[in-house]
């Protein structure tokens, strides 16, 4: 990437480990639709296209809306219990940050608790932008999302790089005109990044961190 001037970056999954605190809401809310709680595997299969998206898996239409209210209210209650910077996350951001890569958070993850998760974990001064659900009309993959993300960073297709944990980042990356470098700490193995179109795959942030550096000018 001789030409990366942006590097968005999703959040659950890949720069932070927060499926402690996802699980731990499954766990909360299914139990009161009269369904089971989870396994830790499920909810990891069934995250990363948004909320509804990820409902859907263990719900009926009917029932979606106000488990949601339930999941997210307990989430609030508990979200910065658990949470954690995926190793390697944080030395990839001061790295980049301090070569005057523009560094964005571009996540289905509702925006407000986005943003919590990052300033508790100290990484808002490394970031230009964090963009996530309820911030538009819009959730990833949707090329509106990476259009609009793009419009207020001031920046361009062909100098941004996306690095997520599911086929929902490399479809939203493709869909907004740039590369997606994959990982699989998140959602999805490498055999199913690749099969989505993942640019290239990683088995986690400090290699990525390594590849890139290896094709960046010093």
């Amino acid at each position: 990437m001789p030409s990366l001037r942006t590097l968005l970056i999703d959040l659950d999954g890949t720069l932070v480990d927060a499926f402690t605190t996802i699980h731990r809401a499954y766990c909360h809310t299914l139990p009161q639709f009269g369904r089971p709680a989870p396994s830790l595997a499920q909810v990891r299969r069934a995250v990363g296209g948004g909320i509804k998206d990820a409902m859907g898996h263990f719900l009926p239409a009917e029932l979606i809306p106000a488990a949601i209210e339930i999941h997210l209210a307990y989430t609030k209650e508990i979200l910065l219990e658990d949470v954690k910077l995926m190793s390697g996350g944080l030395a990839l951001l001061q790295n980049l940050h301090a070569r005057s890569v523009t560094l964005a958070v571009y996540t289905n993850k509702f925006g407000d608790y986005s943003r919590r998760i990052c300033t508790h974990l100290g990484v808002t001064p490394l970031l230009a932008g964090i963009y996530g659900a309820g911030d538009t009309p819009w959730l990833k993959p949707q090329a509106e999302f990476a259009a609009h993300v793009l419009g207020e960073l001031r920046a361009e297709p062909a100098t941004t790089l996306m690095v997520g944990d599911s086929p929902f980042d490399v479809q939203a990356a493709h869909n907004g005109g740039f590369p997606c470098w994959a990982v699989t700490t998140g959602t999805h193995d490498a055999a199913q990044l690749t099969a989505a179109g993942a640019d290239r795959v990683f088995p986690d942030l400090t290699q990525l961190h390594s590849a890139l550096l290896t094709e960046m000018p010093r």
